[in-house]
């Protein structure tokens, strides 16, 4: 008989797609499959034709373009000169996650699909296309398709004599197993941080610890939002950029999180371990020392500031031991709980670390060996870089919006990202912030004569900010920007900078102040008003148009 094997392979920008493929691992594995889960850029793709079955879950991002951890496979599948029979060995299925608000709903699943079938591979099912706007999520599409596909793979290969579907009620054993060291090897935490002068450029799995220079407020103390022009030391990173690049920012969880989730799980800090996988195959987790201690692993790597998927809740119920707590994590993570589930985590933006709190006897009986199965990691965030090296050489400028809301939850919910780096004090001593950087989707033009018209409100303003310096240190003329904010005293970031290029006729700037008066005023009505002088710009001087915000 065929052996019983599947990959599944995942393509994911923000963790949900990852999260479903880890699901789909999960019940093969409960139906005795062997199964690995990975990345489609972590894949050998010329291994690709000797596999006889594989399920791809794949999200879309932006104007649907496939996430960053696909991009090398999704460039090799388009090649010309893959023969049509390339694939004609492969059973394979194809789950999206995507958007229906967007114009490009599942762009990259759809066409994945029918790139599969161009190259000779044979679909099980047809293409499912999940939707975040549907009530129930994506697991509306996910729940049924998944049966549908369990019934063709059993078909396919069957259940082994004598063997038969491990219950959902059994646990099953954990990624890696963690093995405490003796407590007399015991290291201080600063051995831990991951080296400052990288080898290669910099890239998420080698960050440059950069260090903050300034960490400045532009917004009025009396207004509703901090927003911060930070600097950052590159010098020594081999980081180059231009006008709109993107940094990409690894953030930690706050101290006093950290401490309270150690607490309630009754973990010590300073206790030292090493992982190791428990299946021989599974690589180790690539941005965690070996060895390492338990406030690195929670401080740095453990998401416990996100809101928890259902996947988290049918793993802490199997851990369970509250009967009233399990019934309760168990309705969570049933299909029929989901409309329950998002009303108590979802729109209330419940974090982790809260539903921990929530149900602290199951909370007390998760075994340290479950903690990167339960946990997804911390992803990093992106900004807009906000400056140029030609204006600031061994410089980086970012503009953070800090981010800060309510709920109907008592405690106002907060950026993880944002406001650990608005806490960031250089005064007091040698602060640093793990950065790479990613090209960006703006390309400003070549020719010097060629106008722009950049439209940046709020923070928006951030990667026009970078071009602006970029073009001014070249010398050229014709930047015209539309900046809006609420108020002209409170929020109007760079004003003096914006102010002294007018000045000196390197640039044409239009304000809206939103609530400086009755009428509330936008940059759009602003664009109206001067809808002459753009046109003009456009048809008579081919000028680009650039909108961020």
């Amino acid at each position: 008989m065929a052996e019983r094997g599947l990959l599944v392979l995942f393509g994911s920008q923000t963790g949900t797609a990852q999260d479903t493929a880890e699901r789909v691992g999960r019940e093969a594995q409960r139906r005795h499959l062997r199964c690995r889960v990975e990345a489609l850029d972590s894949c050998d793709l010329a291994n690709l034709i000797h596999e006889p079955l594989v399920v791809f879950v794949c999200a879309t991002t932006g104007q649907g373009d496939p996430p960053d951890n696909m991009k090398m496979f999704w460039r090799f599948l388009f090649r010309k000169s893959l023969p049509a029979s390339s694939l004609c060995q492969l059973d394979y299925a194809v789950l999206g996650l995507g958007d229906s608000s967007y114009p490009k709903f599942n762009f990259i699943a759809k066409k994945l699909h029918k790139r599969l079938l161009q190259l000779g591979a044979n679909p099980l099912l047809p293409v499912a296309l999940g939707d975040d706007q549907h009530d129930l999520g994506p697991d509306a599409v996910v729940d049924p398709w998944l049966v549908a596909l369990w019934d063709k793979i059993l078909a396919l290969y069957p259940l082994p004599p004598g063997l038969e579907i491990i219950s959902p009620d059994v646990c099953l054993p954990p990624k890696y197993t963690l093995h405490y060291l003796p407590e007399d090897s015991l290291r201080p935490e600063s051995d831990l941080l991951p080296p400052t002068a990288p080898r290669a450029a910099p890239c998420e799995l080698q960050p440059f610890a950069a260090r903050v220079v300034s960490n400045q407020r532009l917004t009025a103390q009396s207004h509703f939002q901090d927003v911060r022009l930070i600097e950052f030391d590159i010098a020594g990173s081999g980081i180059t950029f231009s006008a709109g690049d993107v940094v990409m920012i690894q953030p930690q969880n706050c101290p006093e999180d950290v401490q309270q989730f150690c607490q309630l799980l009754r973990l010590e800090p300073h206790r030292r371990f090493v992982l190791e996988p428990t299946d021989p195959g599974t690589s180790l987790p690539p941005l965690l020392p070996q060895p390492c201690t338990i406030q690195y692993l929670v401080t740095h790597y453990l998401d416990i500031s996100c809101v928890p998927r259902r996947s988290f809740f049918e793993l802490l119920a199997c851990f369970s031991t509250n009967e009233l707590e399990r019934e309760k994590l168990q309705e969570f993570s049933s299909a029929q709980g989901q409309e329950e589930l998002y009303s108590y985590c979802n729109r209330p933006r419940r974090t982790t670390l809260e539903v921990l709190w929530d149900f602290p006897h199951s909370t007390c009986a998760i075994p340290a060996d479950y903690l990167l199965d339960l946990i997804p990691r911390i992803r990093p965030r992106a900004f807009s870089i906000a400056s140029s090296l030609l204006a600031h050489p061994e410089r980086m400028q970012i503009l953070v919006a800090v981010v800060r809301y309510k709920t109907r939850l008592s405690k106002p919910r907060r950026g993880l990202c944002s406001t650990w780096l608005a806490s960031l004090n250089p005064e007091q001593g040698d602060v640093r912030v793990p950065l790479w950087v990613k090209k960006g989707g703006m390309k400003f033009p070549a020719d010097p004569a060629t106008p722009v018209i950049m439209i940046g409100p709020g923070t928006g303003v951030a990667p026009f900010r970078a071009a602006i310096q970029e073009r001014v240190a070249l010398g050229r003329r014709g930047n015209c920007l539309f900046f809006g904010c609420r108020h002209q005293s409170k929020d109007f970031y760079c004003q003096t900078e914006w102010e002294e290029l007018v000045t000196k006729g390197f640039l044409t700037v239009f304000t809206a102040f939103s609530r400086d008066q009755e009428e509330k005023v936008y940059v759009q009505h602003r664009i109206r008003e001067n809808g002459k002088l753009v046109w003009e710009l456009l048809n008579s001087e081919n000028a680009h148009v650039y909108l961020a915000g």
